[in-house]
C-alpha cells in the first residue's frame, strides 16, 4: 500500500515557529539555547527558533568529543554564520574521559550516554547564563523508537520537532534553506567514529517512519501492518521498540499517598500561575 508522508512544509513553518515563541514568552522568556550537532534535527530546530525569536535571541552551542567528526564542528559553524547568532564551543572531552577511564572496556552504548547527558549539563548550564530555554532536537521517529538518552540528548524545555518522522524533518529542512551537506549526509549521534542511526537501529528511516504512522497515527495493528505489505519480524521488532520505551516519553511515576498527586490529581498547565 502506498503510505504518504508529504507535509505543507510552509504550513508547518508557521505553526512551529508560533509554537516556540507563545512557548518562551508566556513564561517570561525570550531567549533560546540550543545544541547545534552538525545534523538535521538539531539544524531545523535552530533555523526555526532564529525565526522566531530572532539570531540575537538564539546561543548555538557546540559541544564536541576527541573523536567527533570534523564535518559535525563544519556544517555547525556554517549555520552559525549563516545566521549571525551568537555561540560558544565547549569540548566535553575533559567532562567525559575521567568516568569512562574508571572502566575499561566500557561498552560504546555507555560511552555515548554519557556524552549526552555531558552535553545536556552544558547545554542547561548555558540556558541559566543566556538567559534562555533549552529547545529540543529530538524527531518523532526517535521518540517512538526510544532511540534517545533519557536526561541527555531527550532533556529540554520544549521541542519543535517531535512530531515530525524524520522524512518529514528532510522535508521541512529543505524548506528552511538548510544546506545541503547537512541534508544530504547519514544521520548519526556522532557518538563515535563511524557511527550512523540506520546501521545501529538496523532500517532505514524511510521503512519505519511508514510503519510507524500506521501503528500509530492510524492505529494499525501489528497483525494488520504485515497484511499491508510489512515484514512480520520487522513489525514485531518495531512495535515491540514502541512497547518497551514508553518509560521514556513520560514523567516518572509517583507513588500515590494523598487526595493530590502530582502527574495525577494535581494536573496543570506549564504556563500554570505565570
Amino acid at each position: 500500500m502506498e503510505i504518504n508522508l508529504s507535509i505543507d512544509p510552509e504550513l508547518v513553518r508557521k505553526i512551529l515557529t508560533e509554537f516556540i515563541r507563545s512557548e518562551i514568552t508566556r513564561v517570561g522568556f525570550s531567549r533560546a539555547v540550543i545544541n547545534l550537532s552538525g545534523g538535521i534535527d538539531s539544524a531545523v530546530s535552530f533555523v526555526l527558533a532564529t525565526e522566531a525569536l530572532g539570531p540575537q535571541n538564539v546561543l548555538a552551542i557546540r559541544l564536541p568529543f576527541k573523536t567527533s567528526s570534523g564535518d559535525s564542528l563544519e556544517h555547525a559553524q556554517m549555520l552559525i554564520d549563516q545566521f549571525g547568532c551568537p555561540s560558544v564551543t565547549i569540548p566535553i572531552t575533559e567532562m567525559v574521559d575521567p568516568l569512562i577511564a574508571r572502566e575499561p572496556g566500557m561498552p560504546e552504548i555507555r560511552k555515548g550516554n554519557i556524552m549526552a547527558r555531558a552535553r545536556m549539563i552544558v547545554a542547561y548550564d548555558q540556558s541559566e547564563a543566556f538567559k534562555g530555554l533549552v529547545i529540543g532536537t529530538g524527531n518523532k521517529t526517535e521518540i517512538l523508537l526510544g532511540y534517545t538518552t533519557l536526561y541527555g540528548d531527550s532533556a529540554c524545555s520544549l521541542n519543535p520537532i517531535g512530531d515530525l518522522y524524520k522524512t518529514q524533518v528532510r522535508q521541512l529542512a529543505r524548506a528552511l534553506g538548510i544546506p545541503e551537506p547537512i541534508i544530504a549526509k547519514p544521520p548519526s549521534a556522532d557518538l563515535w567514529a563511524g557511527q550512523t542511526d540506520e546501521g545501529e537501529l538496523g532500517f532505514t528511516y524511510e521503512e519505519v517512519d511508514k510503519l510507524l504512522f500506521l501503528l500509530v497515527d492510524q492505529r494499525y495493528r501489528p497483525e494488520e501492518c504485515v497484511e499491508a505489505g510489512f515484514d512480520e519480524k520487522f513489525v514485531r521488532q518495531v512495535f515491540e521498540r514502541i512497547r518497551k520505551n514508553q518509560f521514556k516519553r513520560v514523567l516518572p511515576p509517583i507513588a500515590k499517598l494523598s487526595s493530590r498527586t502530582i502527574g495525577y490529581d494535581f494536573l496543570y498547565l506549564r504556563d500554570w500561575g505565570t
